[in-house]
């Protein structure tokens, strides 16, 4: 064999084997991972919004503006139908004392939540709203979004709006 001819196979493999040497990763043990937030469980956020919708509705029944201003947070903003947005929490319980003088008393108020999404924190949520008269004959409906979020373990409406189903005239 020629010493010569393996000189060049020779000085072939040790370049291969450095290059591989420089190219290899190094092996780090794994950092502890950050425990997975757990899903949010959607279906009891919803059960706590209806919650929440249930007692509005009772303040709302029982005109009590300042029971029902104590929903939104300080710097909430209401879009209601038909008017001017209303921001803060002062200001939208001055506009329910307003309408509560003018209110068909004998009419009473539902809300359904029909979904939710977001996280715990911050929740959006779908509903309708049902105004029956005295005898529990709906005399109009309509829709709403709220969204709430979750401040010193309650949740507070931040923004919400609403509109009638009925056509306009």
């Amino acid at each position: 064999m020629n010493k010569r001819n393996d000189l060049p196979a020779f000085l072939f493999m040790l370049f291969a084997v450095l290059m591989m040497g420089c190219n290899s990763t190094e092996t780090k043990p794994a950092e502890a991972a950050a425990p997975a937030a757990a899903a949010p469980d959607m279906a009891k956020v919803k059960a706590e919004i209806q919650t929440l919708e249930n007692a509005w509705a009772a303040a709302e029944n029982a005109g009590d503006a300042k029971a029902l201003a104590a929903f939104y947070t300080e710097d909430a903003v209401s879009m209601p139908r038909n008017r001017p947005m209303i921001s803060g929490r002062e200001a939208i319980q001055k506009d329910m004392e307003a309408g509560e003088a003018t209110r068909d008393k004998s009419l009473t108020m539902t809300y359904t939540v029909l979904d939710v999404f977001g996280d715990e924190n911050t929740v959006t949520e779908v509903g309708t709203a049902v105004r029956k008269d005295a005898a529990g004959k709906v005399v109009s409906t309509g829709k709403y979004m709220a969204i709430w979020v979750k401040r010193d373990g309650k949740y507070l409406c931040i923004r919400d709006i609403s509109n009638s189903d009925a056509k306009e005239q």
